[in-house]
């Protein structure tokens, strides 16, 4: 019993066992699994900035492609051509890149179908710029087209214009060669006895009443119409004889009111016509040589004098 006692060591007096391999291999996993981490992190970073780096490259091609169809709509536009298409075009694509640019899940489904449209997006570009060259040859066409119309319609204007003033000019003168002239003013004085004398030099005994006579002359080409002929007898002072009574009145020549002594009113056949006015004063006339002038539609006829001593 005491033998085998003394057989036995205490627990400190035996061998302790290598545990170094243990601590290696845990070490080495733990690096491995570090390693393995790390790798994986930075593999998902590469990706993402892969990704973050195409979607800025999809979107600066859809922004240059938002560009050119500013410039395509402007210039066809300008020409006259149609851009509904254009507008509508422009639209989704400033929506795909406001989705593009907030919306991670948009990016992952939309970005391969994206970058396949924009070559899409460039054809129909060289298509519109085929649209506004043939917009311009069809402009340039029908600016030529508007000059020459122009031109046209200048000359037309023009020869219009000429015509006209050639129209005015001949009613000028038309008007002017149709107008009324008298010839062979007689003015006669009639004493209280009803006696006539000539010669245009009277004293006031022998002037009870004034008998002034004149011929219209033919006018072939004068209206056949009425026609009002207005006596104007001016009294040495300049003062035209007048008295509402004796039927005196007013009447427009070049703007301007004047007195008429007498009217008479005719029917012009455009043959010569005598006409005879009567005047009677009913008071002595002025010393001096007095004017006579025949009036109608504003112009003058013709005029005559005599003379009172």
């Amino acid at each position: 019993m005491e033998k085998q006692n003394s057989s036995e060591q205490p627990d400190y007096l035996k061998p302790k066992k290598n545990r170094t391999p243990v601590f290696i291999v845990i070490t080495f996993l733990l690096l491995a699994a570090v390693v393995f981490f790390y790798y994986q992190n930075q593999n998902l970073e590469d990706e993402r900035a892969r990704q973050q780096k195409e979607i800025s490259n999809t979107y600066l091609k859809l922004d240059s492609i938002t560009s050119e169809l500013n410039i395509r709509i402007q210039t066809i536009k300008e020409l006259g051509g149609e851009v509904d298409t254009l507008e509508a075009l422009k639209a989704e694509l400033e929506a795909d890149k406001k989705q593009l640019l907030v919306d991670a899940e948009y990016q992952r489904s939309r970005i391969t179908q994206l970058n396949n449209r924009v070559a899409g997006y460039k054809e129909l570009l060289l298509l519109k710029d085929e649209e506004i060259e043939q917009l311009k040859v069809l402009n340039e066409e029908l600016a030529e087209e508007n000059t020459t119309l122009k031109v046209e319609k200048n000359q037309l204007n023009q020869t219009v214009q000429e015509l006209e003033e050639n129209k005015k000019e001949l009613a000028s003168k038309v008007a002017f060669a149709s107008r009324l002239q008298i010839e062979g003013m007689q003015v006669i004085a009639i004493n209280d006895r009803g006696k006539e004398k000539t010669g245009g030099e009277y004293r006031n005994r022998h002037i009870e009443q004034l008998k002034i006579q004149f011929t219209v002359i033919e006018n072939e080409i004068a209206p056949i119409e009425g026609k009002d002929l207005l006596l104007r007898v001016i009294a040495p002072d300049g003062n035209v004889l007048f008295d509402v009574t004796r039927g005196s009145g007013s009447f427009t020549f070049e703007n301007r009111e004047m007195f008429y002594t007498a009217k008479q009113e005719i029917l012009y056949d455009r043959n010569s016509q005598l006409v005879t006015f009567l005047y009677t004063k009913g008071s002595e006339y002025a010393i001096g040589q007095h004017k006579v002038e025949v009036y109608t539609d504003d112009y003058l006829m013709g005029k005559g004098s005599f003379m009172v001593k």
